[in-house]
């Protein structure tokens, strides 16, 4: 049996405690370095389904997860005055994909997958790597923003779309990133609509406005898309960012002036762009990198969850089973990137449901969901090929 091996995990949010907590079952001292003060909480929900469920599974934290889950009921689109389009019922869906697939809030899960963790491995909250400044053939030299430098086996950069690990070892190369053509911003407001298990649609040509209820109803999220080249916005200046969605929402129709001028008001506001991250290589030396920090799929894809719980548990597997860690990065690109670029795939296909570039777009858009529940029953259309995509994986033993 290889010795333990000291590995510096960046990010506490999916795929960071999920390769935590199979690297100490594998007998490894993960170290979880989070840069924010506590875990963080906001974003959409997101869906785990297929191999990742599998996952979960084997984690022993089902129950937890879908005693968690969503319960959005009805899905509606709505015209400029409210008038609701059409409305369509989830529950069919829901009851014909069974347990295959769960509905959960991001931030829920970060807490189930961080509390089953938490008491296994070391974990620094306010922290982040400034710097991985010397790396040997069996040693990476690591120095902080505010504790003390020390020295560890392995890095895995899990700390998001926007890598600090990444640059570290790739460099700021933008070109490692592919924007997909539009900006996505998410936030938790008062239930302003009075929705009950709802989520309202509304779309104009190259945005849409909507919002859904999370549990209990006294709360409810919205979300701003919208279309667009590359911006220079500054990722770190909120009010920057609230005043791009002022400019971009004016005169939009339904309640969206409502929920625009919320945003002061958000404690968990989110705005970035929809992209992928496409790298040549996901480890350089003893530095790997995971989920979004590797192979962010974006949002649009619905992949971006279950890519990062099957990624962690395939890594820590061939960190367990090869002594030599720098081969075990190779091997587990190499089997995972194919499933990887087929889930990327779907993100056009996301694209063109969410927010639509024009009115025949929108109305072919609606069409298509009255009858999703019935494409949904028989594995068809989009919802059939995330199916296929989120099986293409089988876990070893």
């Amino acid at each position: 049996m290889q010795r333990p091996l000291t590995i510096l995990i960046s990010g506490a949010g999916i795929a960071g405690p999920t390769l935590a907590y199979w690297l100490v079952r594998r007998g490894h001292r993960p170290v979880l370095v989070e840069r924010t003060p506590e875990l963080r909480v906001g974003g959409h929900a997101v869906d785990i389904r297929g191999t990742a469920l599998e996952v979960i599974e084997r984690m022993g934290l089902d129950t937890a997860v879908r005693d968690a889950r969503t319960q959005i009921l009805t899905l509606s689109a709505v015209r400029p005055d409210g008038v609701r389009t059409y409305d369509v019922a989830l529950r069919p869906m829901h009851e014909a994909r069974g347990d295959r697939e769960i509905e959960i809030m991001r931030d829920d899960l970060v807490r189930i997958l961080f509390d089953a963790v938490n008491d296994d491995v070391e974990v620094v909250f306010g922290d982040s790597v400034r710097a991985l400044s010397a790396q040997d053939d069996a040693r990476v030299s690591v120095e902080f923003e505010r504790g003390a430098a020390r020295e560890v086996d392995l890095v895995i950069g899990a700390d998001g779309q926007h890598s600090a690990i990444r640059e570290l070892t790739m460099g700021a190369d933008r070109k490692l990133t592919h924007h997909l053509g539009a900006y996505l911003s998410i936030y938790t407001v008062d239930n302003l609509l009075g929705l009950r298990d709802q989520a309202v649609l509304y779309n104009e040509p190259g945005r849409g406005a909507a919002m859904f209820t999370v549990r209990g109803n006294q709360r409810a999220k919205v979300v701003l898309l919208f279309r667009s080249p590359m911006l220079d916005v500054d990722f770190g200046d909120p009010a920057a960012q609230h005043d791009v969605l002022r400019r971009r929402f004016a005169g939009m129709g339904w309640e969206t002036r409502r929920l625009v001028e919320s945003l002061p008001d958000a404690y968990d506001f989110y705005f970035d762009e929809m992209s992928q991250v496409r790298l040549p290589r996901w480890s350089t030396g003893r530095v790997a990198l995971l989920g979004d920090a590797a192979f962010g799929p974006s949002p649009m894809s619905g992949q971006g969850t279950s890519l990062a719980l099957i990624g962690a548990f395939l890594l820590a597997h061939h960190l367990a089973e090869e002594p030599d860690p720098t081969t075990a990065f190779e091997l587990w690109e190499k089997g995972f990137r194919p499933n990887v670029e087929l889930n990327q795939a779907l993100a056009t296909d996301g694209m063109s449901t969410l927010l639509p570039a024009s009115r025949f777009g929108i109305c072919a858009r609606n069409q298509m969901m009255r009858v999703l529940p019935l494409f949904a029953r028989f594995g068809r259309g989009f919802g059939g090929r995330i199916e296929r995509a989120s099986r293409a994986v089988t876990l070893p033993h």
